[in-house]
């Protein structure tokens, strides 16, 4: 039940990203983009956003555990890093200047948008190259300590 129940919550989501313009490039840089073609739309996009997901932590909030899974899978960090900080800023720079982010690139691949597909392939690629650094970084420290 749960892979359908994910399924189904990232169709809704893409469907909403659809629906939205979110998968169009330029019309995320439109909005980035102070200037005479400045558009709004994502603010709209982003304030519904809000508040779904301001419902949904108040529903789920109250139950003891997710219904499809046995407990919430919330993040361990609770400070704001160095690491975060240098994620959340080149995360910012490439949304900025592909005008994708990882849900509308995926999506926009689905139609075989060539744009959405090099973002894409460059996503994974730039995944694994962090994977790859992370356990190196990981086993440097482990030689370290023992």
């Amino acid at each position: 039940m749960k892979p359908i129940a994910a399924l189904v919550a990232g169709l809704i989501f893409g469907v909403g990203l659809v629906l939205s313009g979110m998968t169009e490039p330029g019309n995320v840089i439109n909005f980035l983009n102070i200037s005479p073609n400045w558009s709004p739309a994502l603010i709209l996009v982003m304030g519904s956003a809000l508040v779904v997901t301001g419902v949904g932590y108040r529903l789920g909030g109250r139950r003891s555990a997710p219904l499809f899974d046995t407990t919430f899978h919330r993040p361990a960090a609770k400070q704001i890093d160095r690491r975060l900080m240098i994620g959340a800023g080149l995360f910012g720079i490439g949304w900025g200047i592909a005008g994708y982010c990882p849900g509308p690139a995926i999506v926009g691949a689905f139609s075989l948008d060539s744009r959405a597909l090099l973002f894409v392939a460059a996503y994974v690629v730039g995944t694994l190259v962090f994977e790859l650094w992370e356990r190196s970084v990981q086993a440097r420290a482990a030689l370290a300590d023992g």
